[in-house]
């Protein structure tokens, strides 16, 4: 069994055996007697390598043998991997040649925090959101067919992944093409089963063996030539199975279930995933694991370990006092959301397995019968909240904006369409830093503002996040107010439940021939620079209605139009300025300061906001270098 560690490494530990597995090759050609060890040494490496970057490894810990008896049993990279989400891909990424490489980890040119095809040949498939995994190998494994390849595939995906209604969809197909294909389903809370033990461990072995699976087969085609026998066997398989493992529900959706067992006792992974390796059709192994597993604090705390920050060294100097910021946007959204709902009974919260990330939990707390947290289920939870407006209830979705994403058919069709009072708090609007891409809300405002009847609100700091809340949670139909990650500028906070006036933008501050319109979290940056420009800088707070009464005088007032914020200037709030002007023919030069036509590598965020040239330094040149190029 794994050793379990009481404190994370400071120094690099001695891992002769890993030396030897640098990559699955290597991997490979180790005796199974020394996998144990190995994974001993895989372990307390990763805990050494996130310690130096931080980073989530909580789950990269529960799944240190699987990761090893993947690799050890298939043929990767030619046999496809696929890890869903990829919070537990750490150790593979160790194991597949990124050793040496795992202190860039998240950092500005480094690794990528999750799977990633152009990093590795052994990431198959790029990952960030969850459950896609499921439907991607089936993919796979159905292009090696049309190849007459018989290369395997083969998806991980964990239990909260597999509450998303794609990967059913994928169960569902894979079972209709009768595609050769393995879905490990690592359940890592117990939420389906707490039915493991040697018992189980040994069935497994047995059901997943050439030898049952032949007197099956062979025992079908005798049986089926006697009318009902062949029912009445495969009936009593399936009750004496159900009796034994919860393998049920996927055994009705067509496919071969074997589990639950140990995911941590590597013999019996390895000789369960070697019989199943060549099983023809739709196989599944249900493994239980622990999150954390061989890390005492995480075993205690798998929510609190799911990810860390770096370590400092221990003769480091003692860091300066950080300046002193507001709270974060997500805790004046729970502040609120407690506020609203002690003021207004019909307010319901709901959340895609959240509740933690979009500080929800006071509200949990206090309002559980009004508390919903319907998984990781986008689509569903979106839904569930139009179902809601329909009978008078006023929900708000507490949601990222890149996960948002996934429900956008559900928030035209069934909130938008029918006009429901559905608010969206969306959170981590804009750059996020370093989980990349998959995670940025780069598009949130391009796809939100073209919905008819959309409000959709950009609030600039801490107070206006507030009255934005309230004043989506008081309008007639569907609005949004997308906020970012992190602390504001420690703005004062009201505690009234005032709504703003919609479609209404402030003028901070008046100059003269430049006028930058801010719509969001950048008017401090703007402001830093509108004194050497001399510029008038405007919170322009709405996105849709914009405030055209005030754009048009804008216009008429100044020389350069400056549109800025952290979000894609295609389709963006810059753009529905653009698209107004020429509705009106004014002629006016605009330039659109906003992130650029390109997926924005994973970095600090300061460093993303800098090479996008939204911190002060990059709006003052962009906006010099128009200027220059107008004579102004």
């Amino acid at each position: 069994m794994p050793t379990t560690f009481q404190e994370i490494p400071r120094e690099r530990p001695v891992t002769p055996l890993l030396d030897r597995a640098a990559t699955p090759a290597g991997l490979r050609r180790l005796a199974e007697a020394d996998l144990e060890n190995l994974a001993d040494e895989l372990r307390q490496e990763l805990l050494y390598s996130v310690g130096q970057t931080g980073g989530h490894f909580g789950a990269g810990l529960g799944v240190i043998e699987l990761t090893i008896a993947l690799h050890y049993v298939f043929d990767t990279p030619d046999d496809r991997l696929v890890w869903d989400v990829g919070h537990q891909a750490y150790p593979h990424k160790i194991l597949t040649g990124r050793r040496e490489r795992m202190n860039t980890l998240r950092q500005k040119d480094g690794l990528a925090a999750f799977p990633r095809r152009s990093e590795s040949e052994y990431d198959t498939f790029g990952v960030g959101h969850s459950s896609t995994s499921i439907s991607a190998a089936l993919g796979m494994a159905i292009a090696a067919r049309l190849r007459n390849e018989a290369r395997k595939s083969i998806a991980v995906i964990g239990d909260g992944a597999l509450t998303a209604g794609m990967a059913f969809e994928a169960l569902n197909h894979a079972q209709e093409v009768n595609a050769d294909m393995l879905v490990i389903l690592n359940d890592n809370d117990m939420s389906i089963s707490r039915n493991v033990g040697g018992l189980s461990n040994y069935l497994a072995k047995i059901l997943s063996s050439r030898t049952y699976a032949s007197m099956r087969e062979g025992s079908k085609k005798v049986l089926s030539r006697l009318p009902g026998a062949w029912e009445i066997a495969r009936r009593t398989e399936e009750y004496a199975k159900g009796m034994l493992v919860p393998g049920t529900l996927f055994e009705e959706l067509g496919w071969n279930y074997i589990g639950p067992i140990d995911g941590h006792d590597l013999p019996t992974l390895i000789a369960t995933l070697r019989n199943m390796r060549d099983l023809k059709g739709p196989q599944f192994l249900h493994v239980v694991t622990k999150k954390g597993k061989g890390f005492a604090p995480a075993e205690v705390d798998p929510i609190g370990y799911h990810a860390i920050t770096k370590l400092e060294p221990l003769d480091a100097p003692a860091a300066a006092p950080k300046k002193a910021g507001g709270p974060k946007y997500s805790a004046v959204f729970g502040q609120w959301l407690c506020d609203m709902a002690a003021a207004d009974e019909r307010l319901v919260g709901i959340t895609p397995a959240m509740k933690e990330g979009s500080d929800l939990v006071a509200f949990s707390e206090r309002y559980p019968q009004r508390y919903f947290d319907v998984a990781i289920a986008e689509q569903h939870a979106v839904t569930l909240a139009a179902g809601m407006a329909c009978e008078g209830s006023k929900p708000v979705v507490a949601i990222y904006s890149t996960f948002l994403q996934r429900a956008y058919d559900q928030l035209i069709h069934d909130v938008a369409v029918q006009n429901l009072d559905v608010l969206f708090a969306i959170d981590r609007a804009g750059l996020v830093g370093e989980d990349g891409p998959t995670h940025a809300g780069s598009f949130d405002l391009s796809y939100l503002r073209c919905i008819p009847g959309m409000l959709v609100m950009t609030p600039s700091d801490e107070n206006e996040l507030r009255r934005m809340l309230s004043t989506g949670h008081l309008y007639d139909g569907p609005a949004a107010v997308r906020y970012p990650r992190g602390s504001g500028p420690n703005a004062p906070i009201e505690d009234s439940l005032e709504p703003l006036e919609i479609g209404k933008g402030v003028v901070r501050r008046q100059g003269s021939k430049v006028a930058l319109l801010v719509f969001g979290v950048q008017l401090a940056e703007a402001l830093k620079v509108a004194g050497t420009l001399d510029a008038t800088v405007v919170d322009m707070r709405f996105v849709k209605p914009l405030d055209e009464a005030l754009v048009l005088e804008l216009a008429g007032s100044h020389e350069l139009l400056v549109t800025i914020e952290e979000n894609a200037i295609m389709g963006g709030a810059g753009a529905a300025v653009g698209e107004f002007l020429a509705r009106k023919a004014v002629l006016k030069p605009l330039l659109h300061l906003g992130l650029p036509d390109v997926y924005v590598e994973h970095a600090k965020p300061a460093q993303m906001l800098a090479e996008c040239g939204l911190d002060a330094a990059g709006i003052e040149a962009s906006v010099r270098k128009r200027m220059d190029l107008l004579g102004l």
